[in-house]
């Protein structure tokens, strides 16, 4: 299992964090081994002093493929759910001023948080909507249709460089929003109106 991540996929996102809205899609991975393995906690690393949240939709591929066309790509997810790509915002920012990766950054243990699943027959697509609150107040909220990016688009085109296997995650892409992590925090997120996962920073 692996985990693709689409970045600036919202353009006020890129916009507030100083980026240029991309022309191409840009994507990363993540191992398997950023998925946090505590549902109810989440353990704030020590080698960042600027750790960010930046919540999103999460498909979960249902099938292998690859070179998928976007015309079928609605066939290889089945579910969806929430999650948490954490940034360690500094790190990032040295790396990047560098011409270096991001990984350090972005791909560390326990860097991704995933929440509950949900059918994709039970969703309206054409008007998905996601909240994402700290201490009960909400910080984002992404609508599905602001995406540069479709989440059809993004199987295509993740597909013609990685093959997508069952049980691969993709992080679709953060709204404006995102902010700094500290201890003592609690997040909850939701999907339409049902709760699909909060956690405590330790």
């Amino acid at each position: 299992m692996k985990i693709i991540c689409i970045g600036r996929n919202y353009a006020e996102h890129a916009v507030e964090l100083g980026n240029e809205v991309p022309n191409d899609m840009v994507i990363f991975l993540k191992p398997n081994t950023a998925l946090n393995p505590n549902k109810e906690k989440w353990f704030l690393p020590n080698f960042s002093e600027n750790m960010q949240y930046e919540c999103e939709i999460v498909l979960k591929i249902c099938k292998n493929g690859k070179h998928i066309a976007e015309k079928f790509a609605n066939t290889y997810y089945q579910e969806l759910s929430l999650g948490v790509d954490f940034t360690a915002r500094d790190l990032q920012q040295q790396l990047k001023e560098k011409g270096l990766p991001w990984e350090k950054a972005k791909a560390f243990d326990h860097s991704a948080i995933v929440g509950k699943f949900i059918k994709k027959e039970d969703l309206d697509l054409t008007k998905l909507q996601f909240t994402f609150t700290k201490n009960n107040e909400a910080v984002q909220h992404g609508f599905a249709k602001d995406m540069i990016y479709s989440f059809d688009k993004i199987i295509a085109e993740v597909s013609k460089y990685f093959t997508l296997q069952t049980g691969d995650l993709i992080y679709t892409g953060t709204p404006k929003g995102v902010g700094k992590v500290s201890i003592g925090e609690k997040y909850e997120a939701f999907l339409e109106e049902e709760k699909i996962f909060e956690f405590e920073v330790c």
